[in-house]
């Protein structure tokens, strides 16, 4: 857990430092606001694109969203330019009735307000996870990986 541990003490340090997100960070500041005020979103979030999670890491992600005819809304969050939005319910779709219980249980929240919650965080956390523009073909690696990035991410705010 030692991991997880600085990566949430570096969420709780920024978000405490940070009372307005800065304006050049793409909404990443809003982002850590999101994961200060709920840590849980983070084990949530690295549960599902992570390699090693239960939705296939980000590659079954994307394949989830294709077959819910939303290939373009997680394309434009990989791929270069202006973020599309995702509303709450057409992630409740890609998602899943079952799993968005199983996240909304682990958050301790109703699933409307997981997709929301999710919906908020989604787009530009993949955003930065994969600056290249694409994402990478061994997917962005499993949970230890992926808390590795968020904590560099994080760091760099």
């Amino acid at each position: 857990m030692g991991l997880l541990d600085s990566v949430l003490g570096a969420v709780l340090n920024n978000g405490q430092q940070q009372a307005q997100p800065q304006a050049g960070l793409g909404g990443l500041g809003g982002i850590i606001g999101m994961l200060a005020s709920n840590p849980q979103l983070i084990q949530v979030v690295t549960g599902m694109l992570s390699n090693n999670g239960d939705h296939g890491g980000l590659g079954g992600l994307v394949g989830k969203f294709e077959q819910a005819g939303l290939g373009n809304v997680v394309g434009s969050w990989i791929g270069g330019g202006q973020n599309q939005p995702i509303s709450a319910d057409q992630l409740s779709n890609v998602l899943g009735s079952d799993a968005l219980s199983g996240i909304a249980a682990k958050l301790g929240v109703d699933p409307s307000e997981a997709a929301g919650q999710l919906a908020q965080v989604l787009p530009g956390l993949v955003d930065h996870l994969t600056p290249a523009g694409q994402a990478p073909q061994a997917g962005l690696g499993d949970s230890s990986d992926l808390f590795g990035m968020l904590g560099g991410l994080l760091q760099k705010s």
